[in-house]
C-alpha cells in the first residue's frame, strides 16, 4: 500500500468516501475497524458500521474520530450517537485461543467477518482501516488512517473499542490480579508484572510475547 502524507487528513473523519460510492449507486457502505489487536489478553475485536445516506449523520455524529484520539467517556458516549443513527452496526470477536493458532491477523479478519455477519441489510460495499478480507466477495477499499478519514470507519473503531473494553471489564471478574479493566489487556508494566507473579490465564495470548 502506497505511503500516505499524514498533513492531508481532515480536520475530523468525514464522508468523502462515503459520497463518492453512494454516488456510484452503492448504498449500503460499511465501514470496519478493530481494537486490541496488539494486546496480549482477551479477544480482538471488529465492528462493522453502515451509516444513513444523508449528509446531516455528519452532525448528528459531531465528533466521532478516531478511538485512540477520544477520551473514554466520549467514547461511551459517541457509542450511544452511532447505535441510535447507524442504518446497520455489528461487533464481532475471535478468541485468545484463535488468535494463537490463526495469527493475529487471520483472527483479525474472522472477527471483521463476524461483524459483517450482523449487518442487515448486507453493504454493497467496505471501507476498511488498513485491513484486507479475502474471503470476503463484496468490493473493498483498504484505507491508510481510515479512522482519521472516514466517518463509517471511525464509527467503527469506536464500537468496536467500547465493545471490547466492556468484555476486559467482566474478564477482570473473573481473571482478578491481572488489572485487564485498567489496561485492558495491552503490555503495561503493571500487567507484564502480573504476569510474573501469577503467570499467564486462560485468555492470554500464548502465541505473543507475554513477558
Amino acid at each position: 500500500m502506497p505511503a500516505f502524507d499524514a498533513s492531508l487528513l481532515p480536520p475530523e473523519p468525514d464522508l468523502s468516501f462515503e459520497l463518492e460510492l453512494w454516488q456510484a449507486g452503492l448504498m449500503g457502505v460499511a465501514g470496519i475497524d478493530e481494537a486490541g489487536r496488539g494486546a496480549l489478553a482477551g479477544p480482538v475485536a471488529a465492528a462493522a458500521v453502515i451509516l444513513p445516506q444523508t449528509m446531516e449523520v455528519i452532525g448528528l455524529l459531531k465528533g466521532v474520530r478516531d478511538s485512540k484520539q477520544m477520551t473514554p467517556k466520549h467514547r461511551e458516549i459517541a457509542r450511544e450517537w452511532i447505535l441510535q443513527y447507524a442504518a446497520a452496526w455489528g461487533v464481532g470477536f475471535a478468541t485468545p485461543e484463535e488468535i494463537d493458532q490463526l495469527g493475529i491477523v487471520p483472527a483479525t479478519q474472522l472477527a471483521a467477518w463476524r461483524a459483517l455477519g450482523q449487518l442487515l441489510p448486507y453493504p454493497d460495499h467496505l471501507l476498511l482501516d488498513y485491513l484486507f478480507l479475502p474471503d470476503v466477495s463484496i468490493p473493498q477499499t483498504a484505507l491508510i488512517k481510515g479512522d482519521c478519514r472516514s466517518l463509517s470507519i471511525a464509527a467503527a473503531s469506536i464500537l468496536a473499542k467500547t465493545s471490547r473494553d466492556a468484555l476486559m471489564r467482566e474478564l477482570d471478574l473473573t481473571y482478578p490480579g491481572y488489572g485487564f479493566a485498567a489496561h485492558k489487556g495491552y503490555g503495561t508494566l503493571a500487567h507484564r508484572g502480573a504476569l510474573l507473579r501469577l503467570g499467564p490465564s486462560q485468555v492470554h495470548r500464548l502465541s505473543f510475547t507475554l513477558i
